[in-house]
């Protein structure tokens, strides 16, 4: 530098380096004072990396002179530690994630929704926290729906269900077997799925109910009788619980709903089932179907005063039909077995108390 462009810049060099500052004045001398802080910056390389190295690590002992924001800009996925003892400054975090089960919840739902949050998490963990926080965010909102259902449809519960039904007296394995498979909570209300292998009537809309289960294993076990079925009708689809255990018996399962609702809740819910043996129809029970008839069985699941003459009909010889035969208040009301011995010859045997839903004529 000449002596007259001292006078002019009475500051060294030196202190440009450490006092940066705007320049201002004409173009011709700022590009001159840019070149010259240039040229100073490269000769004093190592002191460029000092002073970085400062102010990009908040933990260094090293007095910083930049900005308070200054370490804020910096992402610590960009630090280097300088020394082994450093890096467990960025374990706290992970840490964190251990003590306090109820944040990795909330990281975990603002990672999913918020995609610039996914990378930052990942970089700030070190290789041996990873594993952690990924298990974390895995366990922290478990499925509780998907629980309960594993529960319900777990083989457990279904053969405890299915030893009750031994104990009371059910002796055929056919409809054991199929008592154990049929998912009996898929076809009652969502809030009544914790009773469904409960040895109860439930509800299931437009005053009907869904049997016992120790009643339906009976009745398919008294149509049976141990035979090899190739068609069954069913009068009173209902919500097709009943129908989805005879259709593991039989061959062919008809059923007929007179209630139209009914009819398409019973479709619903057996076709997540995939069974291909049932043909549902929508129509008056009391007059069967003839068009499938003859059968072998005939499972009625509501009470008349008598069984209708239709179904005596379509009744196979040497079928047997079951029925609850009773006043239609529910008051008694008994299980009865018919047999058909010939063209015009039927054996009637009385059973058991049992209570039905009445059985009606027509369609709604």
């Amino acid at each position: 530098m000449t002596n007259e462009r001292a006078k002019r810049f009475p500051l060294g060099l030196e202190d440009l380096v450490r006092e940066p500052r705007r320049p201002e004045g004409r173009p011709g001398e700022v590009r001159a004072a840019a070149l010259a802080a240039s040229a100073a910056l490269n000769a004093r390389q190592p002191a460029k990396h000092a002073l970085a190295g400062s102010v990009a690590k908040p933990q260094s002992r090293t007095p910083v002179p930049a900005k308070p924001q200054a370490p804020l800009q910096v992402k610590p996925s960009s630090i280097t530690p300088p020394k082994p003892q450093a890096a467990p400054s960025l374990s706290p975090s992970s840490l964190a994630v251990g003590k306090a089960p109820v944040k990795p919840a909330i990281a975990a739902k603002h990672t999913a929704h918020t995609p610039g949050l996914a990378p930052r998490t990942a970089s700030q963990a070190t290789p041996s926290a990873k594993p952690v926080v990924r298990a974390s965010e895995r366990t922290a909102a478990p499925n509780v729906a998907l629980n309960g259902a594993l529960a319900l449809t777990s083989e457990r519960v279904r053969e405890r269900m299915v030893e009750r039904l031994r104990a009371n007296g059910v002796t055929d394995q056919r409809v054991l077997n199929a008592m154990s498979v049929v998912p009996r909570h898929m076809f009652v209300d969502p809030g009544l799925a914790a009773q469904a292998y409960e040895d109860a009537a439930l509800p299931i809309g437009h005053h009907q109910t869904i049997s016992k289960p120790s009643v339906v294993a009976r009745m398919i076990e008294l149509a049976a009788a141990g035979r090899a079925l190739s068609n069954v009708l069913e009068i009173g689809t209902g919500c097709g619980y009943q129908a989805a255990v005879l259709s593991q018996v039989a061959r062919e399962v008809y059923s007929i709903e007179r209630i139209k609702p009914l009819s398409e809740r019973a479709k619903t819910n057996l076709r997540p089932l995939r069974i291909p043996n049932i043909r549902l129809h929508y129509g008056d029970g009391r007059l069967g179907l003839p068009s499938a008839a003859p059968f072998d069985a005939i499972v009625i699941a509501a009470a008349g005063l008598d069984v209708p003459q239709a179904l005596l009909e379509q009744l196979a010889i040497g079928g047997r039909l079951v029925a609850p035969v009773g006043s239609q208040d529910g008051q008694n009301q008994v299980l009865t077995l018919v047999e058909r011995l010939g063209p015009a010859q039927w054996r009637e045997s009385r059973l058991d108390r049992v209570f039905f839903v009445p059985l009606k004529s027509g369609v709604i």
